[in-house]
C-alpha cells in the first residue's frame, strides 16, 4: 500500500498536465496520504487548484500540524481565511454532537494533540515531528498511524524512543479501539465504560481522525457509578432504532397508541362540552382545524430545536428557563401575527368582526401552549429516562388541540353568545 502511495506521488509530480485528474480520482484518505509525500512547490501548485471544498476534505485527514503548515502553501489570505472558519465549524459541530452522550461533557475532553503519520516513515522522522510538535504546543502527542490515510493504529511514545532510528513505524504499530462520532448515545457509553484502553480515537464519517478521548476523564463523568447505572443517569433508555424487527416495533409503539388513543377521546369530551354553542354558531367548525393545524405546526418547530439541543447535550431541565421563555416570547408574537390575519380573513369572508377576535384571541393561546408544551415535555421527558423524540409528541399534540379547542369554543361562548 505505501509503495502505491510513494508511485502515485511520482506520477503527480512530474506529469503536471494529469496532476489534478490523477489526484481526484482517489479517494481521500488516499488524496491525503499522496500530498503529504509531495515537494511543498507541487502541494502549493494542488491547492491553488483545488476547490474550497476539496482543500477542507484534504485538510480533515490531517493532525492539525500537517494542516496547519498545508493552509500556509496556499497564497490567497481571504480563501485561506474563509476554509480555516469553515474546517473549525465544521470540526466544531462534529465533537458537539459526539459530545451529547452527557448534558455535562464539554468540547475539552476531546484532544486535537496528535500527529498522523504513515506507516512507512521511520522513527526518527516521527522524532522530528514530536519535537516540533513540543516545541510548538508544549505536550507531546500521541503518534497515530495511517496506511494511504486509513488508521491503522498507533506507536505509543514509549515504545518508540526504545527503537531504532531507522525502525519503520509499521513494525511498532499497536492496535487502537475507535468509535465513529455519529455513534448511539447508547453504543458510546458502552464503549467508554467497557473499553480497557487509555484511550478512544474518535473518527469522521469518512473515516479521518476527529480527536482523541481519554477513558478515564470520560468515566469521570459518571462518578464512578457502575456500567449498569450509565443508562438511566445519561437518561438514555433502550430507543427503538430504524432496522429493529417487526415484533420490537411493535412492542415499542403500542403502549404510546394506546395512550393516544384515550388522549383522542380527552379532546371529543371538548367538543361534548360545548356542543350547545358548536348548535348555535355552527360556523366554528371551520376554524376547528385551523386551530389544531396551527397549534400542531409550532409545537413541532419548538420541540424540533429541543429534541436537537438534547441530543447534542447543550440544554437540560437544569438550564432550560432562559431557552423556555424565549419560545414563549416568539409563541407570543408568532400568535399575535398569524391571529392578526386569519382575524382580518374572518372579518372579510364571514363579515363578523367577533368572530375574527374570538379566533385571533384562540390562535395566540394555543401558540402559548405549542410554545410551552413543544419545550417542556421533552425535557421531562428525557429528565425521565424516555425518548424525548418516540414519546413527547402525544402529549404535545394533546396539550394544543385540547386546550386549542377550549380555547376557541370558549371565547366564542363567553363574546358570541
Amino acid at each position: 500500500m505505501a509503495t502505491v502511495v510513494v508511485e502515485m506521488a511520482k506520477r503527480v509530480t512530474y506529469n503536471a498536465k494529469e496532476r489534478m485528474s490523477a489526484l481526484r480520482s482517489l479517494d481521500v484518505p488516499e488524496q491525503c496520504a499522496v500530498f503529504l509525500e509531495l515537494s511543498p512547490y507541487v502541494q502549493q501548485s494542488i491547492l491553488t487548484q483545488l476547490k474550497t471544498g476539496e482543500i477542507i476534505d484534504l485538510l480533515d485527514h490531517m493532525d492539525m500540524q500537517e494542516a496547519q503548515h498545508a493552509l500556509a502553501k496556499l497564497p490567497d489570505a481571504r480563501k485561506r481565511e474563509r476554509i480555516l472558519k469553515r474546517l473549525k465549524g465544521e470540526v466544531k459541530e462534529k465533537v458537539e454532537y459526539f459530545l451529547r452522550f452527557h448534558p455535562k461533557a464539554s468540547f475539552d475532553l476531546i484532544t486535537f494533540n496528535y500527529i498522523f503519520l504513515a506507516a512507512n516513515k521511520t522513527v526518527a522522522y516521527a522524532a522530528d515531528l514530536v519535537d516540533e510538535h513540543y516545541e510548538e504546543t508544549g505536550k507531546y502527542p500521541e503518534i497515530l498511524v495511517h496506511e494511504a490515510g486509513v488508521l491503522v493504529g498507533e506507536v505509543p511514545l514509549s515504545t518508540m524512543v526504545r527503537s531504532r532510528n531507522a525502525a519503520k513505524l509499521s513494525s511498532l504499530v499497536q492496535d487502537i479501539e475507535t468509535i465513529s462520532y455519529q455513534s448511539e448515545v447508547s453504543d458510546t457509553i458502552e464503549t467508554l465504560v467497557a473499553s480497557e484502553k487509555k484511550k478512544i480515537v474518535v473518527l469522521d464519517q469518512d473515516t479521518s481522525v476527529l480527536g482523541v478521548i481519554y477513558t478515564e476523564s470520560a468515566r469521570k463523568l459518571f462518578d464512578g457509578l457502575p456500567a449498569s447505572s450509565l443508562y438511566d443517569f445519561a437518561g438514555v433508555d433502550d430507543s427503538e432504532r430504524p432496522f429493529d424487527s417487526v415484533a420490537k416495533k411493535v412492542n415499542s409503539r403500542y403502549r404510546w397508541l394506546i395512550l393516544n388513543l384515550v388522549t383522542t377521546f380527552i379532546a371529543s369530551s371538548v367538543l361534548l362540552m360545548y356542543q350547545g354553542t358548536l348548535d348555535a354558531l355552527t360556523i366554528l367548525t371551520i376554524y376547528i382545524p385551523v386551530i389544531a393545524g396551527m397549534g400542531g405546526n409550532a409545537a413541532t418547530q419548538t420541540f424540533a430545536i429541543m429534541v436537537r439541543g438534547l441530543t447534542l447535550g447543550t440544554i437540560s431541565l437544569k438550564n432550560a428557563a432562559p431557552a423556555i421563555w424565549r419560545e414563549i416570547a416568539a409563541g407570543f408574537l408568532n400568535g399575535i401575527m398569524i391571529g392578526a390575519i386569519v382575524a382580518l380573513v374572518s372579518a372579510l369572508w364571514h363579515g363578523e368582526p367577533l368572530l375574527g377576535l374570538v379566533v385571533a384571541m384562540a390562535l395566540i393561546c394555543v401558540h402559548l401552549v405549542a410554545a410551552v408544551s413543544g419545550a417542556v415535555i421533552p425535557l421531562l421527558m428525557k429528565h425521565f429516562g424516555k425518548d424525548p423524540a418516540a414519546t413527547s409528541t402525544i402529549f404535545i399534540s394533546t396539550a394544543t388541540d385540547v386546550l386549542g379547542l377550549l380555547f376557541l369554543l370558549g371565547f366564542a361562548t363567553l363574546i358570541m353568545l
